[in-house]
């Protein structure tokens, strides 16, 4: 899909290749794509693949409305040995010698971190404190408390796989969940340590591997259309009157959206024919205005 400027504009969910950082392929999609108007939603660290979503021309606005969705993960979990990163990226700083863990046991230390639980970030992270980025620190040697932060783990199914040291984990999480202290936190319940050997995103939100193309096919006929949004935010659809008056930004009154008194929003509004217009919120006196429009 293109703009009124004739650049490319929608949503890109794409599957990562490993070795690249979420700034990598940002800026390949730049050059694929023919345009600087390209951002990402939700990290995913180099070591790991799968469903990075990008938001390219006007649309990459339309980001902030995916910040907050959930994720799935493939995880590979390895016991024995911990990582200043908690990954497998990271140098060895700890090698524990602990007797390959019992399925009993696993699963009872998964199981106790599902849930609402607390989490401490990683120092290898993107994650700022008092304004500076935890990773810049983390290479610089210096190490800062981190508050810890709350988080939801939907799902911590663990099985084991050939190796008795390495563990299949599928994690369902809230934003902001890190599965790499997931996996540490793992290891130090069983009485030893743990990193994360591998990490695959298998969905964000309702956007998933399977709908995921390889970054090298990106180019403009494989973008979503604006519309997508009405994934993740109810839609409404307007008539052609209504559709001027989104479009140009307008204060409008709650019916003239057919809005329920207790629908709280923000919605996507569509035009006759499927259309993404704008995005609107609630406002003041029964009225709604728009959060983003697309003209």
């Amino acid at each position: 899909m293109t703009s009124g400027d004739g650049g490319p504009i929608g949503l890109a969910v794409l599957d990562k290749p490993a070795g690249w950082t979420s700034h990598d392929v940002v800026a390949r999609s730049r050059r694929l794509l023919g345009t600087r108007k390209v951002g990402h939603s939700g990290t995913l660290d180099p070591m790991a693949t799968g469903v990075l979503v990008l938001g390219v021309g006007r649309a990459t606005r339309l980001l902030t409305f995916l910040n907050g969705l959930s994720k799935a993960y493939e995880a590979e979990i390895r016991f024995g040995s911990e990582t200043d990163s908690l990954d497998a990226d990271g140098e060895v700083t700890v090698t524990h010698d602990m007797a390959p863990p019992t399925p009993e046991a696993v699963r009872a230390a998964a199981g106790a971190l599902t849930g609402d639980i607390l989490q401490v970030p990683p120092m290898v992270s993107a994650l700022k404190v008092d304004g500076r980025r935890l990773h810049e620190l983390a290479r610089r040697g210096e190490v800062v408390d981190r508050p810890p932060r709350p988080v939801t783990v939907h799902r911590f199914d663990v099985t084991p796989t050939a190796d008795p040291m390495c563990w299949h984990a599928a994690v369902e999480c809230s934003a902001g969940t890190y599965v790499r202290v997931l996996a540490s936190d793992l290891g130090h319940a069983l009485a030893g340590g743990a990193h994360l050997a591998a990490l695959r995103r298998t969905a964000v939100g309702p956007f998933t591997v399977q709908e995921a193309i390889e970054l090298e096919s990106l180019e403009p006929g494989a973008l979503l259309a604006p519309a997508a949004l009405a994934r993740v935010l109810p839609a409404v659809t307007v008539d052609d009157a209504t559709s001027s008056d989104v479009g140009h930004g307008k204060v409008l009154a709650r019916g003239r959206l057919r809005l329920a008194d207790d629908d709280s929003g923000p919605w996507v509004v569509l035009d006759r024919s499927g259309g993404l217009l704008a995005v609107y919120g609630p406002h003041r006196d029964g009225t709604v205005k728009p959060a983003f429009v697309l003209a």
